[in-house]
């Protein structure tokens, strides 16, 4: 009996997809956004999950129909008759993608799609099937779109790229389906059929030369899973599938023992070489994969046969991978010499976001094909080595193709859209204010909707884009899935190329850790704030220097400090101390234990000429420091953090238990008449009320916070104290 499938695939293989399934025996196919619609009988669904290369998932759709809400999908999937494709002794789970306007969030629409499945067993017969989120029986797929859902059963089950040979990765792993794509584009089978060799000169953990190895063996990628969506299915064709599997059994036998193509790698560093040698013996292939260790400017084509043909394929590092972009453009020049020296004749393939890295190759290429390595777009670079002489490019020049390229719009998945349109609803929202007030560096986006959950932030013309931690229980694939859309939505919305966008997990942070490098590019952007001009540093650190959330509060103290002597206590990167000395301050004093901010400090100070004796910097702990303190402040800013456990204090603090000591040694230095701002952004913090009966204070918490952050009102809170 012929049925209708649906196999999904990484943005770009659409057309390759639906080749390799005709050729697998689909009797029709029809492309669409990141799939291929096809049909076929049941063995048919079991050859693409056990022979594609390309695809992601294979999905048995068994309904669709229309849902304006919750309650609608819950009654739509009662009203199914499960009995088809179910028994009450299997195990579930709803894999659930898509929104509207009531179902906003996919957690509750997979809820509500379960306790559907679940009622109607409970009706009819009495048992339920047991709900399995990491390894169930029957795992199903419902999207929502556009007011449609679709139903499918996965008969993949763990996403197909996943061949179960991979036990160790470099530290940017290319999907083996997407590396599976970029040979069959090279048209590496016609190039292992007609002799030639396979190199990549560097391998990282060998998924381009184990995906060769496995096309010129004929070994189906699935060979080596442990299991597929499929297995404890009712419909499930036991026999069938066990004849298809022997067949390819027997057929990756022979391959092997067949005289295979000479395949190589070379990568410069041992630990990389050692996890692709782990990766090779998994799947069994020591004697026909060979990796050493060689940097890319001491190889040399091997000389132990003759290799008059072959394929040179790579996937260097790129600049929103790995390592500065400048230090890529002399790697890239080099593998660039590597092939016209010593590949002659043979041809090549280069998989890089950049075009102009590729341009700095100094070879043509003569196609180049648009692929997606995650939501990063990405392009293969095909070139014939014959008459194609090497030529210097120097590092700065631009690649026009890649200018072309960027302006080209970008077909967004649903959740990208969804994601694209509030990120511009925020812009229209925000413009007038950013307008009016000169805002340069502001919040745009901050988990708005709970499962794109990433706080957005401009800096003049770059973003910067913090993942926040994903809670226990989220499934950790729809996370990753979710922040692809995130990482593919905003370049468009945004209007910016993908390099101006910096991507970061955030974390609940303790002691020094938050102080801990993340990077280490030493870029710095100039921004401006009202008067002050200030460095960030969007890559190196958790955070960037500059927490927009006290942007009001920094103004105020500008405001206020002229001819006043003003104290920056836990000052980070004294950004407020810039604003007091621009603001007319007689002095600024500021206190911090890190020497890492404080040298931060001074460079924001001499940005602003202001690197004289007026404006000192102090490196110590608050509290300590405050202790030994005889001079007096008209004007104190005290924002310590939550929680710390430096090694550089007696204990540990807290701003909750430890208000009073440390506020009362603040306003023992505050001058009569002066004020003291108390700020800190701990959660469900209150003022000790011994504080409120000792001075006059007031919580201007409402009054600190701008149009941006008025979304999320307890990201802070402040009070202005003075002696009463």
């Amino acid at each position: 009996m012929t049925s209708e499938w649906f196999a999904t695939c990484p943005k770009g293989l659409e057309g390759l997809l639906a080749a390799e399934l005709q050729t697998l025996g689909a009797e029709s196919s029809r492309e669409t956004v990141a799939g291929v619609y096809f049909s076929g009988a049941q063995a048919m669904g079991y050859r693409a999950c056990l022979w594609s290369r390309l695809a992601n998932k294979v999905l048995r759709p068994l309904a669709s129909f229309e849902v304006e809400d919750g309650d609608q999908l819950y009654t739509q999937l009662k009203g199914f008759d499960w009995s088809r494709v179910l028994s009450a002794r299997n195990s579930i789970a709803i894999d659930f993608s898509g929104t509207n306007r009531s179902i906003r969030n996919t957690q509750f629409g997979a809820q509500r799609c379960k306790d559907a499945v679940v009622d109607w067993f409970k009706e009819n017969g009495g048992h339920r099937p047991a709900v399995d989120r990491r390894s169930p029986d029957v795992r199903l797929n419902v999207r929502l779109s556009r007011g449609k859902v679709a139903l499918a059963i996965d008969y993949s089950g763990a996403s197909l790229h996943q061949r179960g040979y991979r036990q160790q990765q470099g530290a940017a792993p290319l999907k083996e389906n997407l590396a599976a794509a970029i040979l069959l584009r090279a048209d590496w089978p016609g190039a292992a059929a007609r002799g030639g060799a396979l190199i990549d000169p560097m391998c990282g953990s060998a998924t381009l030369l184990l995906e060769g190895a496995m096309m010129a063996a004929d070994i189906a990628p699935g060979l080596g899973r442990k299991r597929f969506g499929f297995e404890k299915l009712p419909e499930h064709n036991d026999t069938q599938w066990r004849a298809i599997l022997a067949d390819a059994r027997g057929r990756a036998e022979r391959g092997r023992a067949a005289q295979l193509p000479e395949i190589r790698g070379y990568d410069a560093d041992p630990k990389v070489i050692r996890r692709a040698q782990e990766n090779i013996a998994q799947l069994g292939m020591e004697k026909v994969v060979r990796v050493a260790v060689k940097p890319l400017a001491e190889q040399k084509k091997p000389t132990h046969k003759p290799l008059p043909y072959g394929l040179l394929v790579c996937n260097p590092p790129y600049g929103e991978r790995l390592g500065e972009k400048r230090s890529l453009v002399r790697l890239y020049g080099q593998l660039g010499q590597l092939m016209s020296r010593e590949f002659a004749g043979w041809d090549a393939a280069v998989f890089t976001s950049d075009l102009e890295l590729g341009r700095a190759i100094g070879l043509r290429s003569h196609k180049r094909y648009a692929l997606y390595n995650g939501a990063l777009e990405a392009h293969l670079l095909l070139l014939q080595l014959t008459d194609n002489h090497y030529r210097e490019v120097a590092a700065t020049a631009r690649e026009p193709a890649a200018q072309e390229t960027s302006a080209q719009p970008v077909e967004l998945t649903e959740g990208a859209t969804m994601f694209a349109n509030r990120i511009r609803k925020n812009q229209r929202r925000l413009k007038s204010w950013l307008k009016r007030e000169q805002v340069q560096c502001y919040r745009l986006y901050d988990a708005d909707m709970p499962e794109y959950a990433v706080a957005v932030d401009i800096y003049g013309d770059h973003a910067h884009v913090a993942e926040y931690q994903a809670p226990k229980g989220i499934d950790p694939q729809a996370a990753s899935q979710r922040l692809d859309e995130v990482k593919l939505a905003l370049p468009e919305a945004l209007g910016l190329p993908v390099e101006r966008i910096v991507f970061k997990q955030r974390q609940r942070q303790r002691g020094l850790s938050q102080y801990e490098k993340q990077d280490a590019a030493g870029e710095f952007l100039t921004v401006t704030e009202g008067q002050a001009r200030l460095l960030v540093n969007l890559r190196d650190y958790l955070d960037t220097g500059l927490f927009l959330d006290h942007r009001p509060l920094r103004l105020r103290i500008g405001r206020e400090a002229r001819s006043k002597h003003f104290l920056n206590l836990f000052c980070y990167t004294g950004t407020a101390s810039v604003h007091a000395a621009l603001g007319g301050a007689h002095s600024t004093t500021s206190v911090d234990m890190s020497k890492t901010y404080l040298g931060w400090l001074k460079r924001n100070l001499a940005s602003n000429g202001l690197g004289d004796a007026s404006n000192r910097v102090e490196q110590g702990d608050c509290q300590a420091w405050l202790a030994r303190c005889q001079r007096q402040y008209d004007l104190i800013l005290l924002d310590p953090p939550s929680f710390s456990n430096s090694k550089r204090m007696e204990g540990t603090f807290d701003v909750q238990r430890d208000q009073v000591a440390l506020v009362e040694a603040a306003m023992r230095v505050l001058a009569p008449g002066g004020t003291l701002y108390f700020s800190n952004n701990r959660r469900g913090f209150k003022l000790d009320p011994d504080l409120e009966a000792s001075y006059q204070c007031e919580d201007i918490s409402g009054k600190t916070l701008d149009p941006d952050f008025q979304r999320n009102p307890k990201i802070h809170r402040c009070w202005q104290i003075q002696h009463a």
